[in-house]
């Protein structure tokens, strides 16, 4: 048979004023199923003062009380917290005639305690946190059916900030929970490598975009662009200085195009980016400064010397009726069409104000 090792009085009150502060009760507004239980107390026990108190490290807080007018005193003068090292209900008939209370303060001074009924608010785990008491100003006994109320009283207070602290725990899992989704939603629409969104998230903003415009918003653009001769760089440099050319061209994507612009990596060295409320012609002049940037700004760095990248970039407009195969099918041309003639150049889709770069 096994023992629970013996706590030292500090051991104990550290273990249950911890007890005390789990179920975070101390400093709380008023609660009506706090106050409707107080009220019962003092009609079945026929007591002028009935109260739910918790005894902390240096005072005796009230969760609610009826005839005292305070919401906490010392804990040195408290009948309370002789009643948390006793089982049960802890009855003091007559305060004047118990040597432990005779000189107390609430009793020889305002409010004159003559009597202290207390059923003890003890925790899951056992550690006691405070009493349900009823305190009259004169002497007197309390029935066995009081006692038996009070103490069943008791067991209800317990039962409250059981399911209080149970909807904590649960509230808190739920936000938890919440926040897990939401991560898991931004990984899930994410380009793990450029920090871009990817082909699927990219394809929903896109659906948002045209049904903006369909109610009414100015249309946009499309830019596909392709890294030119990416794979050259893999085969020469590898596939880790690949990702690191990846990654510088997105970091000066976001420095070329503006805050609310939507970046993708559409897949492999493909890039998309919508552009709401931009013409095909307006969009030209944003890929004119993409290449300038291209051309001044290094890829990748390395002893022997530094590598530059360029782009092809197929433009078209998004309207109110146009799809994303659409856009692939008309971006995807202009593309062919740049590569045909060399690379490093932006095709845009006819239109009376587009141009060719």
């Amino acid at each position: 048979m096994t023992h629970r090792p013996t706590l030292d009085a500090d051991d104990y009150e550290t273990r249950r004023l911890k007890a005390l502060a789990d179920y975070q009760i101390l400093d709380t507004q008023r609660d009506d199923a706090f106050d409707e239980i107080v009220e019962a107390v003092s009609l079945i026990c026929d007591t002028p003062i009935a109260v739910v108190n918790f005894i902390d490290r240096d005072r005796q807080w009230f969760k609610s009380e009826k005839g005292l007018g305070v919401q906490e005193t010392p804990r040195d003068i408290s009948i309370c917290a002789h009643a948390i090292l006793q089982p049960g209900v802890f009855v003091v008939p007559d305060t004047t005639q118990d040597a432990r209370f005779a000189n107390n303060p609430l009793v020889t001074g305002e409010p004159h305690l003559r009597f202290y009924a207390g059923a003890l608010l003890k925790s899951k785990d056992g550690y006691p946190l405070g009493t349900l008491c009823a305190l009259d100003y004169e002497p007197r006994e309390l029935t066995q059916r009081q006692h038996f109320a009070l103490q069943a009283l008791a067991n209800q207070v317990m039962a409250h900030m059981e399911l209080m602290r149970s909807h904590r725990i649960q509230e808190a899992l739920i936000r938890e929970l919440q926040t897990t989704r939401q991560e898991l939603e931004e990984l899930s629409s994410i380009d793990s490598l450029t920090g871009s969104l990817n082909r699927r998230a990219f394809e929903e903003r896109f659906q948002q975009e045209v049904a903006m415009i369909q109610r009414g918003a100015p249309s946009g653009a499309l830019m596909l662009i392709d890294l030119d001769n990416f794979k050259n760089i893999n085969d020469t440099y590898g596939h880790q200085s690949g990702d690191h050319v990846m990654v510088r061209f997105i970091e000066l994507c976001r420095r070329v195009f503006r805050q609310y612009d939507v970046i993708c990596r559409w897949g492999g060295d493909e890039f998309m980016v919508m552009l709401p409320r931009t013409s095909p012609s307006e969009a030209t002049h944003v890929a004119s400064r993409l290449h300038q940037q291209l051309a001044a700004t290094p890829m990748l760095i390395n002893s022997a010397n530094s590598l530059y990248c360029t782009v092809s970039i197929g433009i078209c407009a998004v309207t109110s009726s146009i799809t994303m195969d659409m856009c692939l099918s008309i971006t995807d041309a202009l593309l062919y069409q740049v590569k045909k003639e060399g690379r490093n150049s932006t095709a845009v889709e006819p239109s009376d104000d587009s141009f060719r770069e």
